[in-house]
């Protein structure tokens, strides 16, 4: 059994003119210690799956379909104090995006992190002082640095605390929401590095989200292609990197610069991703693929396993 499993998954947005489809009926699974990226291009649904699986949606979304199992358990019918209590941060944390703005400026970094201990662990405040140390230390920032604010802190460095908190309650299974953002290419390394220490020392199971392939490359086992509120593309990282089926995939790998093959000018893929609002019919990628058939256009391409437990979702392949 998986200790996390997604199965058809739905999540929408109500606005004024109707509902915007934002993930619309996906799966997908993780092992514990095991590392899944979620990749795509932006507004494809990759936050939103996140968001839906800690139960912290914007108060105009709404999961409208689906189940969450976490180690066997339905999460989306627990009652909201059970989850809190049980759940989320304990068993399944987050490190959002944007690492500059996720601390309250005014309180100490030492403060929130105690405050985050104290509010999910039976601990004495000593107690959650020494944690929050042992945690500073662990991401590779100073004990000593628990008395400072965070406009004292680098980005870096608050990226790191972030992390600290996100692992403070030794959670199973940790979201990262493109960890990266807003850090330059040397610190976006450390940051990675340390992520990966902590999946193997702590044996956690980790979701990547990211619009960057190299980082689900370096990062991950397992990874899911997401286009239009749906999974295009699941599989092995290795199989979809060496060999990708979905034109979407395809696609998504020409437009991203690879040092090592021959230099040649990338590819964008054309047109724009469809309003989620008023998606197009059949498959949703189906306006802006060259190989689109008439099917295409009609119905709705099922994401179907392969012999090697590749799922793609596409008429061409799996026709």
């Amino acid at each position: 059994m998986a200790l996390l499993e997604v199965k058809h998954l739905k999540t929408y947005f109500k606005i004024m003119r109707g509902y915007v489809k934002a993930v619309d009926d996906i799966s997908f699974e993780i092992e514990k210690g095991e590392a899944i990226g979620l990749a795509g291009e932006s507004g494809c649904g990759k936050t939103t799956t996140a968001l839906s699986i800690l139960r912290i949606l914007p108060s105009n979304g709404e999961i409208v379909g689906g189940e969450i199992l976490f180690s066997g358990n339905e999460i989306l019918k627990m009652s909201e104090e059970k989850f809190r209590k049980d759940i989320r941060w304990k068993g399944i944390s987050i490190v959002f995006q944007g690492a500059m703005n996720a601390f309250n400026p005014v309180l100490k970094i030492g403060d929130q992190l105690i405050e985050a201990i104290t509010l999910h662990e039976d601990m004495k405040k000593q107690e959650a002082v020494a944690r929050a140390k042992k945690l500073l230390e662990l991401v590779g920032i100073e004990p000593g640095r628990l008395n400072n604010y965070p406009h004292e802190f680098s980005g870096g460095m608050k990226q790191r605390a972030l992390i600290a908190m996100a692992i403070s309650c030794n959670p199973s299974v940790l979201i990262a929401d493109e960890p990266g953002t807003a850090l330059d290419v040397m610190v976006q390394a450390q940051i990675l590095k340390l992520l990966r220490e902590l999946k193997k020392n702590l044996n956690l199971s980790m979701i990547m989200i990211t619009h960057d392939l190299s980082i689900i490359a370096e990062t991950c086992e397992k990874t899911a292609i997401m286009y239009a509120g749906k999974i295009a593309e699941y599989g092995s990282v290795y199989e979809i990197f060496r060999e990708p089926l979905h034109p979407y995939t395809i696609g998504l790998i020409a437009a991203f610069p690879n040092i090592k093959a021959q230099k040649t000018r990338m590819k964008a893929i054309p047109g724009f991703p469809p309003d989620l609002l008023n998606p197009p019919s059949g498959c949703r990628f189906h306006p802006r693929c060259k190989y689109a058939m008439d099917i295409c256009t009609k119905k709705d391409p099922e994401l179907i396993p392969d012999k090697k437990g590749r799922y793609v979702a596409c008429h061409l392949v799996n026709k």
